[in-house]
């Protein structure tokens, strides 16, 4: 028990030390539970500690993340994105692992480790790309949807992987493991104990059939015995005994996999899969990611203390060409599946570098790969310090495209920005769910406009439905410039990047005064940013619909529809009142709750607001109850005694 207390405490303490640490410097998380293992690898060698039986143990995060995709994964979701998915996702793993392949064997390889090899590699990490680009604000770019559909191509070629990896098993790697599991031993450390398998010795035919049984189970489990499980459970009322039936499930799955000598991983993506149009979807994923980033990070951190630097030193040269081989191998593939589907400038550099390293499911793969006898233990230890090192290579990969790569395509793009031969006075940056509701309505008032968006793809979708739209990234001046900033009367900023947003009224300020700013706040705290940057005209993208909201909740409590109204209207004025006493107190540099004149107005703010609010529709109370009346005299006096104040 003290050994375990003790390697707990080590494991929790390095990674709550590090991953912080690494995800400030923009390493991802990923690479701060490697780099911590690395560091409590000696720690843990010193202590005696059986790493190799703990990464068995963690890989079952692995089992729980297959589950949580599997979960993500809607068969309509599936089948909308099917042109991408099989597109680039199929053509990024199929090309990538034929090129690696083709590699290993002209290097003296068999076709069954070449194979295994190029498999373990073709994989990106999700973890390190998925942050970055929402950290960045790419997501939505071109280059960034790309890389989400090859990623989540990926996640799900893991399943296939994991089945077809124990069939390339070399015939000497399982003589020598049968060999020592006769002396008393294992050859991997985990071969101990009962075997669970009940495919053991079985035929072709019946191992089928009890595979195929098995699979059937998981669908029906998911289908049909699921809701009135948890409908039972939740009876308790007990959190708990809702996350432990989570656990169960996946648990019992994954055993029921490993019974019939299948991957545990494939059962718990089934059912996943099954599950997501399941009411308890998103229970289930609240309840089981806690449990799969921990162990994923243990897996991880396990991982770094098995580092070989011993071999890495003694091979250096060999094993950074192998690495730098293997990201230019990759990266090659993606810029040429970027040309064939149409990627433009930035988005063409994003996709081929951002995928170029290899991912943490090949960790994974590896240990599955020795467990299976198909790659010797020397040669997986040699691949795992290439996965290692294109991950630790990542970060900068990222910054050579932020510092270098962007700005010469965005100036000389492979898409130039489209011609714009409108100067309608009005212009609009960014076509999404804010800014199509803005053109949508100004033309329907007869009012013509000019409307940017630096999504290709989505502005083909826009020009097939009839709508003027044009391409290009409204934060470039020359763009701006062809669109008729200089002569325009109406600026609107509808782009949903909040750096993006504040550095546009920076500029209109300094250049086009002269240019009414309308700008898309993402939150409160935005608007004091903006405010301070010089735009007067700023429009929190969701507080209209909330107010809203709150009135339909004080109509649905009693008060009468008119009087809802005007508490409404009274609480959106007090508000703008407020904010813009609040603005003018704000500070950028000091964190809102330490800004001590800000706290003490926000205060008497909330307490002003609540009396006039309760005291000047107080009058409508009387007649809360009756049906809807036309407003009488009195209540329009009341109404325009409010909005005077």
């Amino acid at each position: 028990m003290d050994s375990f207390l003790l390697t707990a405490f080590l494991f929790l303490c390095a990674g709550a030390i590090a991953v912080p640490i690494a995800t400030r410097l923009g390493l991802g998380s990923v690479l701060g539970y490697l780099i911590a293992g690395i560091v409590l690898g000696p720690v843990l060698s010193t202590l005696g500690v059986d790493v190799v039986g703990l990464q068995h143990f963690a890989e079952f995060g692995v089992v729980m993340m297959l589950f949580l995709v599997g979960l993500e994964l809607e068969p309509r979701l599936l089948w909308e994105m099917r042109a991408r998915l099989l597109g680039l996702g199929g053509l990024q793993v199929a090309g990538t692992t034929g090129l690696i392949m083709g590699a290993a064997i002209l290097f003296g390889q068999p076709w069954t480790i070449a194979l295994a090899t190029g498999l373990v590699l073709a994989l990106s990490s999700t973890a390190i790309v998925l942050q970055t680009l929402n950290e960045k604000g790419l997501m939505k770019s071109d280059g960034g949807q790309a890389s989400f559909s090859v990623l989540l191509f990926q996640d799900i070629a893991v399943i296939p992987m994991l089945a077809l990896i124990p069939l390339l098993a070399l015939p000497e790697l399982t003589e020598h493991a049968s060999a020592a599991a006769q002396h008393g031993g294992d050859a991997h450390g985990d071969g101990h104990g009962l075997s669970l398998n009940i495919t053991e010795g079985l035929p072709g035919w019946a191992t089928a059939l009890v595979t195929l049984a098995a699979i059937a189970a998981v669908i029906g489990i998911g289908s049909w015995l699921t809701r009135p499980l948890f409908r039972y459970i939740a009876m308790a009322n007990l959190r708990e005994l809702f996350v432990g039936a989570a656990l169960l499930l996946v648990i019992g799955i994954a055993l029921l996999m490993t019974i019939v000598g299948l991957s545990p991983a494939l059962g718990t993506f089934l059912a996943g899969v099954v599950l997501a149009n399941s009411e308890y979807r998103h229970e289930l994923e609240s309840d089981i990611d806690p449990f799969r980033g921990l162990l994923l990070g243990v897996f991880f951190m396990t991982v770094g203390a098995l580092i070989d630097f011993e071999l890495l030193f003694s091979e250096f040269a060999t094993i950074l060409g192998m690495t730098f081989g293997v990201m230019l191998l990759k990266a090659a593939v993606l810029f040429a599946l970027a040309l064939a589907f149409r990627l433009r400038g930035a988005d063409r550099s994003l996709f081929s570098l951002g995928l170029a390293q290899a991912g943490e499911f090949g960790f994974v793969l590896l240990s599955f790969t020795v467990a299976n006898n198909v790659l010797p233990e020397a040669l997986a230890d040699r691949l795992l310090l290439v996965v290692a090192l294109s991950m630790l290579f990542t970060p900068a990969l990222f910054v050579l495209y932020d510092r270098v790569l962007a700005p010469r395509t965005v100036e000389t793009q492979s898409r130039e920005a489209d011609e714009i031969d409108d100067e309608a006075g009005i212009v609009i940056a960014g076509y999404g769910r804010f800014g199509g509701v803005i053109n949508r309505m100004l033309r329907a008032n007869g009012f013509e406009t000019v409307v940017l968006d630096f999504s290709s793809e989505q502005l083909e979708i826009l020009r097939s439905f009839g709508n003027k739209v044009f391409y290009g990234d409204a934060t470039r001046p020359d763009l701006l410039h062809a669109a008729g900033i200089g002569e325009a009367k109406l600026f609107i900023i509808a782009i949903d990047d909040k750096e993006q947003i504040t550095g546009l009224v920076h500029y209109m300020r300094e250049h086009h005064p002269q240019v009414h700013v309308i700008a898309r706040a993402i939150d409160r705290h935005h608007v004091y940013e903006l405010y301070a940057a010089g735009c007067r005209d700023i429009i929190r993208e969701t507080f209209d619909s909330s107010v809203r909201a709150a009135r339909s909740a004080l109509e649905a409590l009693g008060l009468h529809p008119f009087e809802a109204e005007l508490r409404a209207k009274s609480f959106t004025q007090s508000d703008r009142k407020r904010l813009a006493e609040l603005a003018e107190i704000y500070d950028p540099e000091t964190p809102v709750h330490l800004n001590e004149a800000y706290v003490a107005r926000s205060k008497q703010a909330s307490e002003e607001e609540r009396e006039e609010l309760s005291g000047k529709t107080r009058q409508f109370s009387n007649r809360a109850s009756r049906g809807w009346v036309p407003p009488t005299l009195e209540d329009l006096e009341a109404e325009i005694e409010m909005g005077e104040d």
